[in-house]
């Protein structure tokens, strides 16, 4: 396991990332916190433990140890926009999704610290990544990149009214081919009664809009979910586990349908 986040090697053609579900603080960074900030309030929270009865063995895992409030891992480096004209929180965020500060008055990083935390935590993660997704493709010939991610069903600073249950992103089109997510999607829709958006307000971040490139072999598809779906509430997030039990059966069956490329 790396000091910044833990992996499992699978030997299929999927690897499952979890970069924003991590809740760890380096202590110089969470005695700068304030409340908001401590109670990680933008975690993905247990998405991982979601996807935990779907990872087989055959599936490769990489998951994030610390905050996304520590650095973004889902977020370009230079600083660049995904959303331009909507509100973004960047690579090492200053404020919640509400836009309330994280950090006690002054203590907000500066040029140098968010590069030194790019390098310390944000680096290593891509790394593994572009590895293995380089192996995995050179052993079956493809490689698909499943983004697991969670929100809040409602966050008006992000997006209006309620998300839907399940949002698919492959950047419009771009990072997966038509044959590899056109059946995935499909059966979301048919097989529950889960409401379904793709490429809508969540088309994929940056993990999926630079990874992805199925000419190449390689393609990444993100999946957000509303985290009613799973949890008690977002503002004291638990588990519920019978709506979880019931969204784990249909995320393992969405990833044992993922064809291959044709």
């Amino acid at each position: 396991m790396s000091d910044t986040f833990e992996y499992h090697q699978g030997e299929g053609p999927v690897l499952i990332s979890f970069p924003h579900d991590g809740t760890e603080f380096p202590p110089h960074i969470k005695r700068r916190l304030n409340r908001h900030g401590i109670n990680n309030t933008d975690c993905d929270w247990h998405v991982s433990e979601l996807y935990r009865n779907v990872i087989s063995s055959d599936i490769s895992r990489i998951k994030a140890r610390f905050s996304r409030y520590v650095v973004d891992l889902n977020r370009p480096p230079d600083g660049g926009l995904l959303y331009p004209g909507r509100m973004e929180t960047g690579i090492c965020p200053l404020t919640t999704f509400d836009g309330v500060p994280i950090y006690l008055p002054g203590e907000q990083p500066g040029e140098y610290e968010i590069r030194t935390r790019i390098e310390t935590y944000w680096q290593p993660y891509h790394d593994r990544l572009q590895s293995e997704l380089k192996r995995i493709r050179d052993r079956h010939g493809y490689a698909i990149l499943w983004e697991a991610h969670s929100i809040r069903g409602e966050a008006p600073e992000l997006f209006d009214g309620e998300l839907p249950d399940l949002n698919f992103g492959t950047a419009g089109g771009r990072s997966c081919g038509e044959t590899i997510i056109a059946p995935i999607v499909k059966y979301a829709g048919n097989a529950s009664d889960y409401s379904v958006a793709f490429n809508g307000r969540f088309k994929g971040g940056y993990i999926t809009r630079h990874y992805g490139a199925p000419k190449e072999g390689i393609h990444t598809i993100q999946l957000e979910i509303n985290q009613d779906n799973y949890l008690v509430n977002s503002e004291q997030p638990e588990i519920h586990q019978e709506k979880a039990l019931r969204l784990s059966r249909l995320l393992k069956a969405l990833i044992a349908i993922i064809p291959a490329p044709r």
